[in-house]
């Protein structure tokens, strides 16, 4: 899987929250000042070749979808941030975040239930 630019992660991004969108919607998602109509359809045929989008062809009108998930996308590009920061150790990037002074009580206690539980699950499933 390649990796994405800011503008084509931007892109993606609409898409992943639109499902299926025309290129007109894609651009009417972006803020003012909205990027030039052109920009948008040149970002959009790189995702096409980098085989991110697909599309459904109604004459000559293109209706694009996600052919990459945002779970699988984010879930690889985490392994890079992991591999590339942590020394590929998921631990020592948990430890980051939990040594992270803007994390409260309240944030921490909830990372601590979703790591009991995914350990309680592991436990059954290996039992």
């Amino acid at each position: 899987m390649n990796e994405l630019t800011k503008a084509e992660e931007q892109v993606m991004q609409y898409v992943w929250k639109l499902e299926k969108a025309f290129l007109k919607d894609i651009v009417e998602q972006f803020p003012e000042p909205k990027p030039a109509y052109t920009t948008i359809s040149t970002v959009v045929r790189v995702l096409v070749k980098k085989e991110f989008l697909k599309f459904d062809t109604y004459g000559k009108i293109r209706r694009y979808y996600a052919a990459v998930s945002k779970e699988t996308y984010f879930k690889r590009h985490m392994k890079e941030v992991i591999g590339n920061f942590f020394s590929g150790s998921p631990s020592k990037f948990a430890l980051f975040f939990a040594n992270n002074e803007d994390l409260n009580l309240t944030e921490l206690e909830k990372m601590k239930l979703m790591l009991e539980s995914k350990i309680e699950k592991l436990k059954k499933k290996n039992e």
